[in-house]
C-alpha cells in the first residue's frame, strides 16, 4: 500500500509541477486532448502503428525491463475507466521479481487512437495486442487483466493459447451476461450519457462503486485523466469511443467460454465489489442481484479448468489499490508456480 500511495502522490506532484509553467496552448485550452499528448505517463510511451478496418491506427504502450531478467514477460491489460499508467505500482513490483512488463493502451483508450468509425470487439483488441507483442519480439507472456481487461485477457487466452503462459483476472467484469437481464441502450443513448459526464460525477461513481463511499487523496490520480478529458474540446471524440466500447462490453460476454480456457488461471476477487454494466438502468427487482462478486467469482473459478481463486474480504473493484500487498502476493505466487 505504501508503494501505491507514493506513486499516486508523485503523480499528483508531477501534474502540479507541469501546470505551473503551461505552454501557450495549455493556457487557452483546459483539460487533456483525446490522445493525452499533454498528460505525462510514469514511463516512456512508445507507439505501435498499424492498419485495421481500412484506417491507420496507433497503440501506445510502455515497456519496462528489469535489472535482473528472469526471462519472462507480463502483459498488463487495463480496465475500461483506465489506461496503462495506473499499472505503475504493479510494474515496479514485477520488475523487482525479474519480469519484463508490457502495458498497452487499447485503441479507444489512453494515449491510443480514438477512431470515429471502428467495429470494437474483444477479438479485434486481442488481435491488435498480439500484433503489438509480435512487433516487440514477444511470443509468450503471462496475461493479467483488470475489470474490462479481464474480458480482454480471457479473449486473448482463448484466441492465442500458445502465447499465454498464465492468466490472471483481477476483479474482471463479464462474469455474468448483463444483456439477458438489463435493457439494451443504443450507442447513441450511451453517447448522450457520456456527454453529460463531469469530474464530480466521475469521482462520485468511483467513490460509491469502487471504494464503498470513501474517498482518499491517493485515489485522485485514478480520475485525473477521465476528468481532464471532459474539460477539453476533444471530449466528444473521447465520449464517442467510450460509448462504442461500452456497447462492446455489454454485448460480447466471455463467461460462456470459460470452460475452454487452457492457461493456468488465477482469479483475484475483492468480495465487496458489486460492479455491473447497466446496473443503473436495470429494473429494481434485478438491480440488487447484479455484480455479486462473491458468487460470480466462485462460479468463474469452477467454470475455468483448474482455476485458483483468491478472495479478499473488505476489498472492492480495485484490489491493486485497496489491498496492494495481498494482491501482489497472489499475483507473483501464481506467476512463479510450476503449474503449466
Amino acid at each position: 500500500m505504501k508503494l501505491l500511495a507514493t506513486f499516486l502522490l508523485v503523480t499528483l506532484i508531477l501534474h502540479v509541477a507541469c501546470s505551473s509553467s503551461p505552454t501557450i496552448e495549455e493556457k487557452t485550452v483546459a483539460g487533456y486532448d483525446a490522445e493525452l499528448t499533454n498528460y505525462k505517463y510514469p514511463r516512456e510511451v512508445l507507439t505501435y502503428s498499424f492498419k485495421s478496418q481500412g484506417q491507420d491506427l496507433r497503440m501506445a504502450y510502455m515497456v519496462a525491463a528489469p535489472e535482473k531478467p528472469n526471462g519472462q514477460t507480463v502483459l498488463l491489460l487495463h480496465g475500461k475507466n483506465f489506461s496503462g499508467f495506473y499499472w505503475e505500482p504493479t510494474i515496479q513490483s514485477l520488475l523487482k521479481e525479474g519480469y519484463r512488463v508490457i502495458a498497452p493502451d487499447q485503441v479507444g483508450f489512453g494515449k491510443s487512437s480514438k477512431p470515429h468509425s471502428f467495429q470494437f470487439s474483444f477479438h479485434a483488441l486481442a488481435q491488435n495486442t498480439k500484433a503489438l507483442l509480435d512487433s516487440v519480439g514477444e511470443t509468450k507472456v503471462h496475461v493479467v487483466g483488470h475489470s474490462m481487461g479481464g474480458m480482454l485477457a480471457t479473449r486473448f487466452a482463448l484466441m492465442y493459447p500458445e502465447s499465454t503462459s498464465k492468466l490472471v483476472l483481477v476483479n474482471p467484469i463479464g462474469l455474468e451476461d448483463w444483456k439477458t437481464r438489463v435493457p439494451y441502450k443504443t450507442i447513441d443513448e450511451l453517447y448522450q450519457s457520456e456527454l453529460k459526464t463531469t469530474p464530480d460525477s466521475i469521482r462520485a461513481y468511483q467513490r460509491d462503486v469502487y471504494f464503498a463511499g470513501e474517498w482518499k487523496a491517493e485515489y485522485e490520480p485514478l480520475v485525473d485523466v477521465l476528468s481532464g478529458w471532459t474539460k477539453h474540446p476533444d471530449y466528444p471524440k473521447v465520449a464517442w469511443n467510450a460509448a462504442l466500447t461500452s456497447d462492446m462490453v455489454f454485448t460480447q460476454p466471455v463467461v460462456y467460454e470459460f470452460p475452454h480456457v487452457k492457461a493456468p488461471t488465477l482469479l483475484i476477487i475483492g468480495l465487496r465489489d458489486r460492479t455491473a454494466v447497466g446496473k443503473a438502468w436495470a429494473p429494481n427487482d434485478v438491480k440488487e442481484s447484479l455484480g455479486n462478486y462473491p458468487v460470480l467469482g466462485r462460479q468463474a473459478a469452477k467454470a475455468i479448468p483448474g482455476a485458483k481463486l483468491v478472495e479478499l474480504k473488505g476489498v472492492g473493484h480495485m484490489p491493486q489499490v485497496e489491498a496492494f500487498n495481498a494482491y501482489m502476493s497472489a499475483l507473483t505466487d501464481h506467476l512463479k508456480s510450476s503449474r503449466k
